[in-house]
């Protein structure tokens, strides 16, 4: 059986949902997503998702709550292992105005993934990666991975809405994930950990 990891930039994976309107599909299970790709001869052995926890303000105190029990949600996984990134406050500037606004921008994602990436490479953890990201960024770290390990192949799977020409280009192939591999690979509406704490889908993801 041929070994896959998949590695998902939870960023990238969100927006597409988002520019969908497909809220329904946050509550995902991103394992059990990851082997739904998969092929009659392979396995999956790792899943790595990587993202960073949303920040309290005000405004983002919603967000933020239900970020965080779907994240316990995916803690309760033993086949998930989460990577965390953060995010840096900059300064935004309209340029027809001249007004100005804080931001938050996540940083470390792109940088996680390569660095997992090369690591599982180097110690044959993987016969074939599964990327998913539509993230152009990713291109250099991808190409040069195939090139250092021939014998593997790294696939890009492009969340909805996301795609790259390079990211194309370099990868051994590719696939655009459909809303039947949303649809039907939702966590349980309640999950009780085993503290015995229930956790459950917030209602607006429904």
């Amino acid at each position: 059986m041929l070994r896959v990891i998949t590695y998902i930039d939870g960023f990238n994976l969100y927006f597409g949902l988002k520019s969908k309107g497909w809220k329904k599909y946050y509550w995902l299970d991103l394992a059990s997503m990851s082997k739904s790709f998969l092929k009659q001869d392979q396995t999956l052995v790792a899943c790595h998702y990587f993202t960073a926890r949303i920040k309290g303000s005000r405004s983002s105190a919603q967000s933020e709550k239900k970020q965080n029990v779907w994240l316990e949600a995916l803690e309760t996984r033993s086949d998930i292992e989460l990577h965390f990134g953060h995010y840096l406050q900059k300064e935004i500037k309209c340029r027809n105005c001249g007004a100005s606004w804080q931001s938050n921008e996540e940083k470390m994602t792109d940088v996680n993934i390569a660095t997992q990436l090369l690591i599982d490479a180097f110690n044959d953890d993987f016969d074939v990666a599964i990327v998913v990201s539509g993230d152009s960024d990713l291109t250099t770290p991808i190409q040069n991975v195939i090139k250092l390990f021939s014998n593997k192949k790294i696939i890009v799977a492009f969340p909805p809405n996301r795609h790259s020409i390079q990211l194309k280009q370099v990868a051994s192939g590719y696939i655009s994930i459909g809303e039947d591999k949303l649809r039907n690979n939702l966590l349980p509406n309640t999950i009780e950990k085993q503290d015995g704490h229930t956790l459950t889908r917030p209602s607006e993801w429904y």
